[in-house]
């Protein structure tokens, strides 16, 4: 190990607890605050303890945590902490190795993704990275693997961004109640968390990023990624952050159709509303891929050309646009831009909410997938109910999208004789 490596005051308490007497330890707290680092640094430590052990980090997909983890993270702990170490990795199966034959293994955890070659396994150390978008059903299908017998005290990581305190690591973590049951765990003390912030791992990161990316997040949104806080699910809400969550995907598949939903602003002064500019693809087995959330403020002019971008970066089916505001304007617009963009222009004739709920029920069954992460959209979601004071353009804009591919045409009639 490098002793010009130094670690901050929060990453030498996490290690203490890492270390302790619980067997499952989760970090929680706000966006870049270390936790994935400090847990890569701990599972590593395990690692060359114990040599010819195996340990596994863990994500929903395996794309996300070998690009995260595998190419991201692992490579600048080594850098930094262990410089003279040396990993041989094996890319057919994702795992590296390191020299005294200890293994560390890369997954993911979604139905499609649970390769025999992992689950297949004992380890003695199991990471779930991001473990606010992996279902308790399949944690507890991993934490059956975690059976190697070495000289370590086998346990389990877990680290998440803090959403709802609905969600199952709420329950366990900081309740200490059984996620499925809802009665307290049999034994508590196995079950550990700490809060890590940004702030306390300032000295790591960027200039601006804590006073100018963070701090102008919304209020729930800074309350979950600058201060780490566990939300509460707003009454009457129809998205809950782990409804979200537990359907989210790195990357969607071929898809059939796609739309941009535009809630246009009519004025473009610093006061007007946002235009939502929302980008939703349907796949074949009738499931709905949210891609991109290019919303912006501007005059009519920058709005629509950021939606003719989003037409032609996903090479985009049509645009939608709502029109009670606008009328013809939106058309108009867009079309001083493009004049072959297919446009259709959508009405409203009942209430947001009303318009919403059938969208909200697609999300419920699981059919609505977040392609990556949408903060501000995911707010107006989380955050709007019948009594909210705000317009959400965004949310208006994926309402209008998923609402429309939804309405699958009629087949052609078979005439018979």
């Amino acid at each position: 190990m490098d002793s010009a490596f130094r670690k901050t005051a929060a990453q030498q308490q996490a290690l203490k607890l890492l270390g302790g007497g619980s067997r499952y330890v989760l970090l929680f707290g706000g966006s870049r605050s270390g936790k994935t680092f400090i847990l890569v640094y701990a599972l590593l430590v395990r690692a060359l303890r114990a040599p010819g052990s195996r340990h596994a980090i863990l994500r929903l997909h395996a794309n996300s945590v070998r690009q995260s983890v595998l190419m991201d993270t692992l490579p600048k702990v080594v850098r930094l902490a262990f410089p003279r170490l040396r990993l041989a990795e094996s890319s057919r199966d994702q795992f590296v190795r390191l020299p005294n034959r200890s293994e560390i293994w890369f997954g993911g955890l979604d139905a499609g993704e649970r390769a025999d070659k992992i689950l297949g396994k004992e380890f003695s150390t199991i990471y779930f990275n991001e473990c606010s978008e992996i279902g308790y059903e399949a944690v507890n299908t991993a934490l059956t693997r975690l059976a190697q017998k070495t000289a370590l005290r086998n346990k389990a990581y877990f680290d998440c961004n803090p959403s709802g305190k609905s969600h199952w690591s709420y329950k366990l973590f900081v309740e200490k109640l059984d996620p499925e049951s809802n009665r307290p765990v049999t034994f508590p003390r196995q079950y550990a968390s700490m809060l890590l912030n940004p702030a306390a791992n300032a000295e790591n990161l960027p200039a601006g990023y804590l006073e100018e990316t963070l701090a102008g997040l919304s209020d729930r949104q800074r309350a979950r990624f600058l201060e780490g806080v566990w939300l509460d699910d707003l009454a009457g809400a129809l998205w809950s952050q782990r409804t979200i969550d537990r359907s989210r995907v790195a990357e969607a598949p071929e898809l059939d159709r796609i739309i941009v939903g535009v809630d246009p602003a009519v004025t473009g002064n610093a006061s007007s509303d946002t235009t939502g500019i929302v980008t939703v693809g349907c796949s074949r087995d009738n499931h709905f891929y949210v891609l991109s959330d290019a919303s912006c403020r501007g005059r009519p002019l920058e709005w629509a050309a950021a939606v003719n971008a989003e037409y032609d970066r996903f090479r985009a089916d049509r645009v939608v646009g709502e029109v009670n505001n606008g009328g013809e304007l939106v058309e108009t617009v867009l079309r001083q831009l493009n004049l072959n963009l297919s446009y259709r222009a959508v009405r409203a004739t009942r209430g947001k909410i009303a318009r919403a709920e059938p969208v909200a029920a697609l999300y419920e069954q699981g059919r609505v997938h977040h392609v990556g992460r949408f903060p501000e959209l995911e707010e107006e979601m989380t955050g709007f109910t019948p009594g909210s004071p705000n317009s959400p353009d965004r949310l208006d804009a994926l309402v209008w999208a998923v609402t429309v591919l939804s309405e699958r045409p009629a087949g052609p009639r078979l005439i018979t004789a």
